[in-house]
């Protein structure tokens, strides 16, 4: 007879405890959360200096066996998780119940290889979990390209055609947010633009880049030496890493390649603060930006296949 399903979360387990239980689910190391490598790829709950609340990480068993787990994530001040950070299993079935069941809900974001189509058993392994999620009621929102630029990769010249200044009116942040927004490739926006329209994907953005333990005034407006507004650009530091916060050329000033400019800027101003590395992020089907990074020399080292919460 097989054994019934328990889920149920590390709340009340020590430090230890938890680990030993969360990461007693064998791990091929295919996809997801290994392939960040150290510190990134390591269990731990906060209470042993990680990132993960017991309450907020669940693991479904049958009998002594762990055969399902999930980790939701989200910063030191957060009251909600902000993402599905840590999906797997080793029976889909259990793995779906196990997302149905839990009463959190946040978006999946599954980290994979670049050319993750190529190789048949990491292929299979990222379909698997995308399709258990799909079961329990999430859905496909985009695939990213991921970079990671270091030192090595080289501190790309500043073009010159634009000029730069802070600007600390979060109404006036907001409005150039929204002409951004107002015809934008990103499919995070364009969802938002679905639930409440461009205020609402203007308002998710400032929101995020509060939410940022990194100065306000790293954030920059873009504007031609004629004086027209050209864009944004948010250099940033989330919980862990420094960022590529936020890129955005208004409609208008589009056509002259205005985002690789703002991409070098946001990476001299992070590079001056002596950061060993910058992470960032654009959708596969936004090209402009796509081109902008690889002109940087911001090399793609994962792909993230994205899907909205239920």
């Amino acid at each position: 007879m097989t054994a019934s399903l328990v889920i149920r979360s590390l709340a009340g387990l020590t430090a230890d405890e938890a680990r030993e239980l969360f990461t007693s689910l064998p791990d091929p190391g295919l996809v997801g959360r290994p392939l960040l490598g150290p510190p990134h790829d390591t269990f731990a709950t906060v209470a042993a200096g990680g990132p993960y609340r017991p309450e907020w990480t669940w693991v479904a068993s049958r009998g002594p066996e762990v055969v399902a787990r999930a980790a939701f994530w989200g910063g030191p001040e957060d009251t909600a998780p902000v993402a599905l950070d840590w999906f797997d299993f080793t029976d889909p079935a259990a793995g779906t119940e196990l997302l149905r069941r839990v009463p959190l809900r946040a978006d999946f974001e599954l980290i994979l290889p670049p050319a993750w189509r190529e190789t048949p058993a990491v292929r299979a392994a990222a379909d698997a979990r995308v399709a258990a999620a799909g079961a329990a009621g999430y859905r496909p929102l985009v695939e990213r390209f991921r970079y990671l630029w270091t030192p090595a990769c080289g501190l790309p010249e500043r073009p010159g055609r634009l000029v730069f200044r802070p600007e600390p009116d979060d109404e006036v942040i907001l409005d150039v947010l929204r002409r951004v927004h107002s015809r934008t490739l990103d499919a995070h926006a364009l969802r938002a633009i679905e639930r409440g329209g461009v205020d609402l994907a203007a308002q998710e953005e400032l929101d995020f880049f509060h939410w940022c333990p990194s100065p306000r005034a790293w954030w920059r407006l873009a504007w031609t030496p004629d004086g027209e507004l050209a864009g944004i650009a948010v250099p940033a530091r989330n919980q862990t890493t420094p960022v590529i916060g936020f890129i955005g050329v208004v409609p208008e000033a589009r056509g002259h390649g205005y985002g690789h400019d703002l991409l070098v800027e946001c990476t001299h101003i992070l590079a001056a603060e002596g950061v060993g590395e910058i992470a960032a992020a654009t959708d596969l089907g936004n090209a402009p930006m796509a081109a902008a990074f690889a002109r940087a020399g911001y090399p793609v080292t994962q792909t993230r296949v994205c899907m909205s919460a239920p």
